[in-house]
């Protein structure tokens, strides 16, 4: 039976959690500010901002159409809209809001992991493509035989990382290789890794403590390999931590998301010793192998994808593989958020 207090109570801890009057507040802000004449002087900052104003006008719009609905005792279609929202309130850490970085390493497993990372990579930008998320590639690494030994793709969306960093992680597939003469089933692994992108000044890192290295990419061959030395290689002097970008096409342009890299690394770093003590960070760096992993990918003997920490499965690997994610995303979600 459709309990209409219950939604009732469900829509006001809603309105509540989610700070109705202070987006409302934010909402007036950011139309005030695309009526400056220089709004448009820096079009990616601009950009940013009509999305969050987007999003947080959608956001209200729902809530308001919410009311109508259970005034109108139109209880049918309450429930999953009211579940869309008890989501993005259970997005309210103080980087869940942000975009992220999305990486992608080969395991064990040698070409063949290789392959699998290559397969992760189409995967995710399938998915990005499903939500319509704006993503841009800012690293990787190719492998010598077949497939990449790394990716770094920026998803620059309001709350990318809120949803994806529940993919961190170590993902395995199980399948016949298509790289030996007897087709052998054969396991290999390729390790995720989400951070947020970093807000400028969010991670203090001091000038004296940088090492920068620059060289020729690797990512262009033939009539267009690179004659100048455009590739940035970053090492933070006191964590040893290194980065590289090397896509962009100029010098300043790597050097800018090295230095966005390095600051999320180093929040990850951060955030590893702050809470060490208490359980294993989960979008802390991990071995890419057994143990670790949190989803597996079986296309032989049979076909199953099964999230190890839900036991949330599909037969339907196909689909998983060509983007459809959400069942995974969503049920690690309601699983935390239960949880807490």
């Amino acid at each position: 039976m459709i309990d209409l207090d219950n939604f009732k109570k469900r829509l006001q801890v809603l309105k509540e959690g989610l700070n109705l009057p202070g987006k409302q507040a934010e909402i007036r802000r950011l139309e005030a500010e695309t009526m400056t004449p220089d709004f448009w002087a820096d079009q990616k900052k601009a950009s940013r901002e009509m999305k969050k104003l987007a999003h947080l006008q959608e956001e209200i719009s729902e809530i308001f159409k919410l009311e109508e609905l259970i005034k109108a005792n139109q209880l049918d279609q309450i429930e999953e809209r009211l579940k869309r929202l008890e989501l993005k309130l259970f997005f309210s850490g103080p980087y869940d809001s942000l975009p992220a970085l999305l990486s992608i390493h080969a395991g064990q497993g040698g070409v063949e992991a290789m392959d699998w990372a290559l397969m992760l990579q189409r995967m995710y930008l399938k998915y990005f493509d499903r939500k319509k998320w704006t993503w841009r590639l800012l690293d990787e690494s190719p492998g010598e035989e077949a497939g990449i030994k790394s990716v770094l793709i920026l998803v620059d969306e309001p709350f990318a990382y809120g949803y994806l960093h529940f993919e961190a992680g170590t993902h395995r597939l199980v399948r016949q290789s298509p790289f030996n003469a007897d087709q052998k089933r054969q396991t290999s692994f390729a390790l995720v890794e989400v951070l947020p992108q970093m807000k400028k000044g969010e991670v203090e890192i001091k000038d004296d403590d940088l090492e920068w290295q620059f060289f020729r990419s690797s990512t262009q061959g033939g009539q267009n390999v690179q004659k100048v030395s455009t590739a940035v290689r970053l090492r933070h002097k006191p964590s040893d931590l290194v980065v590289t970008c090397q896509t962009q096409r100029y010098q300043e342009q790597n050097r800018k998301i090295a230095l966005e890299l390095l600051s999320a690394k180093l929040w990850q770093r951060q955030e590893f010793l702050k809470h060490r003590e208490m359980e294993r960070l989960k979008k802390g760096r991990t071995m890419a192998a057994w143990g670790t992993q949190i989803r597996s990918y079986v296309l032989h003997p049979y076909k199953q994808v099964k999230d190890v920490r839900t036991d949330v499965e599909t037969s339907n690997a196909e689909a998983v593989l060509d983007g459809d994610l959400e069942i995974f995303i969503e049920a690690e979600i309601h699983r935390l958020s239960k949880s807490n």
